[in-house]
C-alpha cells in the first residue's frame, strides 16, 4: 500500500499542471505586503514555488508525506504566529478540509484586516473535440469513485463555504477565472488521469478505468491530427477574500 501512495505522489508531481503567473500576480496585488505566505495542502509544491518568487518567506505544509517527498525544496521558509501571515493559499485542496476548523486557524494567522485567503481549483482539461469526447466517457465512468467533496470542484468552488470579505477593488469573492496550459504527449496525459483520486480509488477496488478499449480510443483520437504533443488547457477558478477586523 505504501508503494502505491509513493507512486501516486510521483505521478501527481509529474503530471499535474502548474498555475499561471497571472493568478499569483493577482493574489499578490491584493495582499497587504509580500513578507509571508502559507501554502496549505501544498502537495508536490507547484504553487509554493511560484509564491517563493514573490513573497520573502513561504511556509509549505501538507498532510501527505508522500506528496512532500516530491515537492521542490524552498530556501525561504519560516514559522508563523498570530496575525503574521499576509496570504494563505490553497491550490486544488480546500474541498478536502474540515473548513470550520481550518478557517478558525486562517483567521488567527492572517494580518488584520487585510490579510488574504486565496483558494483555487482547476476543472476538466480541454485538448480538442476528439480527445475531449473520449475523456467525457472516462469522466462519467469515474463518477462512482468520487468523494462527494469533488463536486465542489465541478461547481468551480462557487458553492464552497467562504466567510470572508471582498479584497480591495473587488465587490465579491469570486470565483475569478484563469487558465493554465501544458504541452504534453499522450503518455503524460495518461499519467495525469492515473494520478487522480477517482482513478486511485477505483484501482484499489479492483476496477481499471483505463481499460484497453479506452486506451485505444484515446490513442485514435490523439493521433488524428498527426501531432504527438498537444496543448492541454485547464480552467482555473479562484476564491479570494480578506479576513477583516475581528468581531
Amino acid at each position: 500500500m505504501a508503494d502505491l501512495f509513493i507512486k501516486q505522489g510521483k505521478q501527481y508531481s509529474e503530471a499535474r499542471p502548474s498555475y499561471p503567473q497571472e493568478l499569483f500576480q493577482f493574489i499578490a496585488s491584493k495582499t497587504p505586503a509580500c513578507d509571508l505566505a502559507w501554502d496549505v495542502g501544498t502537495g508536490s509544491g507547484q504553487a509554493a514555488v511560484s509564491l517563493a518568487g514573490i513573497y520573502k518567506s513561504v511556509i509549505a505544509t501538507d498532510a501527505s508525506q508522500n506528496q512532500l517527498e516530491f515537492a521542490a525544496k524552498l530556501p525561504n521558509s519560516s514559522v508563523t504566529t498570530e496575525s503574521s501571515v499576509d496570504v494563505v493559499t490553497i491550490a486544488q485542496a480546500m474541498h478536502w478540509f474540515d473548513l470550520p476548523k481550518f478557517y478558525q486557524q486562517v483567521k488567527w494567522v492572517l494580518k488584520k484586516p487585510h490579510g488574504v485567503i486565496a483558494a483555487w481549483c482547476y476543472t476538466l482539461p480541454d485538448v480538442n473535440e476528439s480527445v475531449d469526447s473520449v475523456f467525457g466517457r472516462f469522466f462519467e465512468d469515474s463518477r462512482p469513485y468520487w468523494d462527494a467533496a469533488r463536486e465542489l470542484i465541478v461547481d468551480k468552488y462557487g458553492s464552497i463555504a467562504f466567510p470572508f470579505k471582498p479584497v480591495e477593488g473587488e465587490d465579491h469573492t469570486g470565483p475569478f477565472g484563469f487558465k493554465t496550459e501544458r504541452l504534453i504527449d499522450l503518455e503524460t496525459y495518461f499519467t495525469y488521469l492515473r494520478s487522480g483520486s477517482p482513478y486511485q480509488t477505483a484501482k484499489k477496488k479492483g476496477v481499471e478505468l483505463l481499460r484497453n478499449d479506452v486506451i485505444e480510443d484515446f490513442h485514435r483520437a490523439w493521433s488524428e491530427d498527426g501531432n504527438g504533443q498537444k496543448m492541454v488547457t485547464f480552467p482555473v477558478y479562484l476564491r479570494i477574500g480578506r479576513v477583516g477586523n475581528p468581531s
